[in-house]
């Protein structure tokens, strides 16, 4: 019997999980593979949320926020178009939770755009976000924490960079966010 499209679907996604690559597992979300995309087309088992995500490093105030806390936030929607994919994101803005944990500037002038911002998934998988891309008083761009997409919960909380061509720094199972 022909295997089914659902049953490719659950293939791939049982390669890309046993390469520890990040996954998404609902409609239309991509799985992210070395250099390619594969988009999964039907519905997977939903997973249950991620739920705490630490903030540390060079800040002044450290923390862990659960799923509760982070959902409490003030959010913001931002929208995503990978090819023939689209889809809608929902969570607090990045900026937000870094002025909240206040990142410690270098000593001297005109240190406060120094800063890196890390972000590790559990799987290892890790991005850098320069707080210039972030901040309002420079480029501003919308990056999230989220924990919706299209209006329904991720699997575990992601971070989304709108603007990027291939996706590259969205991280599934975001788990620590570093400011450096």
């Amino acid at each position: 019997m022909k295997p089914t499209v659902t049953d490719r679907i659950k293939a791939n996604v049982a390669a890309v999980m046993t390469r520890r690559r990040w996954l998404a597992a609902s409609v239309g979300v991509a799985v992210l593979l070395e250099p390619r995309f594969v988009r999964a087309q039907a519905t997977l088992p939903h997973q249950a949320p991620k739920t705490v995500l630490s903030i540390t490093g060079s800040v002044a105030h450290p923390r862990t926020l659960t799923l509760e806390e982070l959902r409490a936030l003030p959010s913001v929607n931002v929208e995503i178009t990978q090819g023939t994919y689209k889809g809608i994101f929902e969570g607090p803005l990045l900026w937000s939770l870094l002025e909240a944990a206040a990142p410690i500037d270098e000593v001297g002038p005109k240190t406060r755009w120094l800063h890196g911002i890390i972000a590790k998934g559990g799987d290892g998988y890790g991005v850098l976000v320069a707080v210039g891309e972030v901040s309002p008083e420079l480029e501003g761009k919308q990056v999230i924490v989220a924990y919706a997409q299209n209006g329904k919960p991720l699997p575990a909380l992601m971070l989304i960079v709108p603007g990027d061509k291939a996706g590259r720094r969205f991280v599934l199972d975001l788990a620590v966010i570093e400011v450096r």
